[in-house]
């Protein structure tokens, strides 16, 4: 600075290549300083220099009402000014790449010269969901404050409800939504095919013994909108249909014809489940009786009938045999009456087998019957 610029009331102002500046002078907004070297006017000390660095390029200033009140060319020129209403949201882009996203009813201010920006405005009153390729990009940079990402399955469906209200049913795969002041909830409903146990269930059977059986259903989801707004859950629903027809079913019986029989559920019953359950969207096919668990006495019991059926049983078999045995006996006695030779061979055999016992055996009558039998036997 030199002698005159003092006498004159100027001072220089450099200005580098990464930065903006902003002159007030006697407190009034002036100009907007472009990179280089700057004589300005600075009588008693009336100069402000306000500088600010592009590598944070939002503009942020007590002067700003002020610089775009009073030099709204100036503003214009070197700002890009970023708005949302209510219902929007904006992406911002900094020379391709992602800079930020602004809420709704949001005001952002932007050095032009740290660009280049490309401003995106999505207005959500529409529709909340967010363009997948948007999601991916706010994902790689982890700008996902406003957003919120429900993902959807094979096999499940996605039920959009809106501050309560059913939007819409969403398909397999990953779903972003802005968040801008309203609920958004996802209900996935699973579509597969599933079971479904009513465990331990206590029956009274028509000859007032208590039972307790297990009941087992397969059942899907076929209309998932019904499923979930016709009741507050289809699988409770399915649950208790499923009791009152077995009770029903085994109300009318006895033990002995549940035991016997095997019983499901009948089929007048079964038809009022599956007829119930259609009306909310849900699909019920094989409905069984798994398991009959009767009390600790009535077990007891139920042992020593089948017991002494299983001995009576026995007894019967060996009656047969035992007549079996005598109806042979009978009728060898008979050959033996009508054939005196077999008798006497008969003998033979009896008395081969107990020589073969004894050391020694003692015939007192003789044997001549039984020889001279056997010598006329074959003399004749």
């Amino acid at each position: 600075m030199t002698i005159l610029d003092t006498v004159l009331g100027r001072e220089r102002v450099l200005v580098k290549e990464n930065e903006r500046a902003l002159t007030l002078y006697k407190g009034e907004i002036k100009a907007v300083l472009l990179p280089g070297e700057h004589w300005l006017a600075n009588r008693n000390q009336s100069l402000e220099v306000s500088r600010h660095d592009l590598k944070s390029p939002e503009f942020v200033s007590v002067y700003e009402k002020a610089l775009f009140d009073k030099l709204p060319d100036v503003a214009a020129r070197h700002f890009t000014v970023v708005r949302t209403g209510r219902t929007e949201v904006a992406v911002i882009e900094r020379d391709g790449n992602l800079h930020s996203v602004q809420a709704a009813d949001r005001k952002l201010v932007l050095w032009t010269d740290a660009g280049p920006w490309k401003v995106t405005v999505v207005d959500t009153s529409a529709d909340l969901a967010i363009d997948p390729a948007v999601m991916r990009r706010l994902g790689q940079a982890r700008k996902t404050e406003l957003m919120s990402v429900h993902p959807v399955v094979d096999g499940q469906a996605g039920l959009l409800f809106i501050d309560g209200v059913l939007v819409r049913t969403l398909a397999a795969g990953v779903h972003g939504f802005w968040n801008v002041g309203r609920m958004v909830q996802i209900k996935v409903v699973d579509l597969k095919r599933q079971s479904l146990d009513v465990a331990g269930q206590e029956v009274l059977t028509r000859d007032r013994v208590t039972i307790r059986v297990n009941i087992a259903a397969e059942y899907r989801v076929v209309d998932p909108v019904k499923a979930v707004s016709a009741v507050k859950d289809f699988s409770e629903a399915l649950y208790r249909a499923l009791q009152y027809a077995f009770r029903k079913t085994l109300g009318a019986l006895t033990l002995d014809q549940i035991l016997e029989k095997k019983v499901t559920v009948d089929e007048e019953a079964a038809a009022k489940v599956r007829a119930d359950m259609a009306e909310i969207g849900v699909e019920v096919s094989d409905i069984a009786l798994k398991d009959v668990i009767l009390p600790g006495e009535m077990r007891e019991i139920l042992n020593q009938v089948v017991s002494a059926e299983k001995q009576a049983e026995a007894n019967v078999i060996r009656r047969r045999e035992e007549t079996n045995a005598t109806r042979s006996l009978l009728n060898t006695a008979k050959v033996m009456a009508e054939n005196p030779v077999m008798l006497r061979l008969k003998e033979l055999e009896a008395l081969e087998t107990i020589a073969g016992k004894v050391e020694r055996l003692t015939v007192h009558n003789g044997t001549g019957g039984l020889l001279n039998d056997l010598v006329k036997l074959r003399d004749g």
